[in-house]
């Protein structure tokens, strides 16, 4: 199941799957660029749903669920799956994830006085019966700061919270930039920062903490023992409209109502996951075993007509790119350091290998077009700062071809590969990712295609590497990467400088230009409070980075669920994130 909460978990490395566009990848929200974007509902039909009845959801996965259940120490995907049906957000949001005052707790914004107010709404009570408190709101932000928790969570993005670095590094007892005005058991926390930055009305801006943890329930566990605890893997409170009944550890979760719910009393009485694994998914399918349960979109065609489901569908915040090294990590100043004389540094070589590469024709052969080309890496789901006349790079051999000529790289009499503009002879090494069954045949017609345009591609190290070995190569700079095929999952608001700014350590390509640079810093600027001036920076450096291909956008995919055909209000929409599991209920 792909909901869950928006805004906690930001950038993550996606696999091969997305790659090829044949498996899954993990994040959620609705871009698009296939021609048939409608080709799926986003929901089930909205009806009214009676009370009661039991559903069956199946999580796929080879590897048992690892079970974190406290959103500020767990990184994993299959744990949010797990815990969705309790683990609600404090804020709820628009179709572009936009912060509005819905959910849990309302949200304000004083540039001015730099704060961000957050009030918990009377009545939202823990599973245990106990109201949400300020000190919950603010307990979230110890358990991250404090190194004694080994959070993943702490980044410079959230130590823009005054005090909050002083906290982490053991300089204070308190974090001084946190005040709860109506004390502890006050429902009001008031969040001062060292500066104010655009993306903070949108829900993943990775500023501010989206989620609180039960105090009362917690304080007696040590930061160092939090992990392990039973009171985060047994038995976790949670203030949405479920709570959990039963666990089989990594296998199983049962959940029923939470007679607390601050909106009332959830339409279902039961709800159980449970993990299979990829392979047995569509068999799962035809034989109705679950009520929900993901599609692996390469074996669509075997499940598509099953009758008694509805396929909802939704694109992900998500894309698989071709990036190419033009620079190196610099450790000591934490920044890129770009060579203006790496191999691949021209642009027209870059630009001609975008321009050879037939990603459409990839998609409709090996997923009936449930993966499609993107054209920018700005996804279609965040409405206006998607620039549509970015063209991307669609299928010319006659363009690709005439680049290179233009550039120098020319071929010599007799020979089947062109050299580089110094006469020398040129090899791309490719770094490409194993994974799915088809991955092999897709890198091969890249090579073959790029053989059309005279270039010599080869894969580093002979052949498809994997998944945790191929990060390692990209990340470390290692010098037989040339040019890597990766993917990216993203987090819900469209700031860039996470991925391309010069200090960003997940920006691989290593290239940092002042140009780029002058572009990420007014998309995030103070100036950029002003709409219509952020959205046209944005497509500024989507023009930009489509001129410099320093990273060529390839694919996304669709992610499609089978729901039970009896089954009301199940909606893969933003906005609906907030109340999914309230309303979700059998047809009355």
């Amino acid at each position: 199941m792909k909901r869950r909460m928006l805004g906690t978990f930001g950038v993550l490395l996606a696999g091969a799957a997305l790659l090829a566009g044949c498996g899954k990848s993990s994040s959620s929200s609705s871009n698009s660029g296939a021609k048939d974007d409608k080709k799926f509902p986003e929901a089930t039909a909205t009806a009214t749903a009676k009370k009661g009845g039991s559903i069956t959801i199946a999580e796929e996965t080879d590897t048992p669920v690892k079970g974190v259940f406290l959103n500020e120490l767990t990184d994993g995907k299959f744990d949010t799956d797990f815990m969705q049906f309790g683990n609600e957000a404090l804020f709820a949001t628009d179709d572009q994830y936009k912060i509005n005052n819905k959910g849990a707790a309302t949200f304000k914004m004083d540039r001015k006085a730099k704060t961000v107010t957050i009030e918990v709404k009377k009545g939202v009570k823990w599973s245990d019966g106990k109201q949400v408190t300020a000190k919950d709101v603010e307990y979230s932000y110890e358990i991250i700061a404090n190194k004694a928790s080994q959070s993943s969570r702490y980044s410079s993005s959230l130590a823009d919270i005054v005090g909050l670095a002083e906290y982490h590094d053991g300089k204070s007892k308190k974090i001084s930039g946190i005040e709860m005005p109506d004390g502890e058991n006050g429902r009001k926390v008031v969040l001062h920062f060292k500066e104010m930055k655009p993306g903070m009305t949108q829900s993943g801006n990775g500023f501010f903490w989206e989620s609180a943890a039960p105090y009362h329930y917690l304080k007696d566990v040590p930061f160092s023992k939090l992990q392990s605890s039973d009171k985060v893997r047994k038995n976790p409170l949670f203030f949405g409209p479920y709570k959990l009944s039963k666990l089989v550890r990594g296998q199983s979760a049962t959940w029923v109502r939470n007679p607390y719910y601050y909106r009332g009393k959830a339409k279902l009485d039961k709800i159980t996951i449970s993990v299979i694994s990829p392979n047995s998914a569509s068999q799962s399918i035809k034989s109705k075993k679950f009520d929900m349960i993901d599609v692996v979109n390469s074996q669509w065609k075997e499940v598509k007509g099953t009758k008694g489901y509805n396929f909802v569908a939704q694109i992900p915040l998500s894309y698989s790119y071709m990036g190419f090294k033009v620079g190196k990590w610099d450790k000591k100043t934490g920044s890129v350091k770009m060579n203006k004389n790496s191999k691949m540094s021209n642009r027209y070589l870059r630009q001609a290998m975008g321009y050879a590469m037939n990603v459409d024709e990839v998609t409709q052969h090996y997923t009936q077009g449930l993966s499609f080309r993107v054209k920018t890496l700005v996804p279609e789901g965040f409405g206006d700062f998607y620039d549509k006349s970015v063209k991307g790079f669609p299928l010319n051999i006659k363009k690709a071809n005439a680049l290179l000529d233009k550039a120098g790289y020319k071929k010599k009499k007799g020979e089947t590969y062109r050299r580089d503009p110094n006469g020398k002879k040129l090899t791309i090494h490719l770094a490409a990712m194993s994974g799915t069954t088809n991955q092999e045949a897709i890198v091969q017609n890249y090579i073959q295609q790029w053989k059309k345009i005279g270039l010599h591609v080869t894969l580093t190290t002979g052949r498809l590497i994997e998944f945790n070995s191929f990060y390692d190569k990209v990340q470390n700079d290692d010098p037989s990467v040339d040019v890597f095929m990766a993917a990216w999952s993203l987090s819900s608001e469209p700031t860039q400088d996470d991925l391309y700014g010069p200090k960003a350590p997940y920006n691989f390509t290593r290239f940092a230009t002042s140009e780029n640079t002058k572009l990420l810093k007014e998309m995030g600027s103070a100036k950029a409070f002003n709409h219509s001036y952020r959205v046209q920076k944005f497509h500024e450096w989507q023009q930009y980075m489509q001129k410099e291909a320093f990273v060529i956008p390839l694919y996304n995919a669709y992610e499609i669920t089978a729901v039970n055909s009896k089954l009301v209000n199940y909606s893969t929409k933003p906005s609906k994130a907030a109340t999914l599991w309230y309303e979700t209920g059998f047809k009355k």
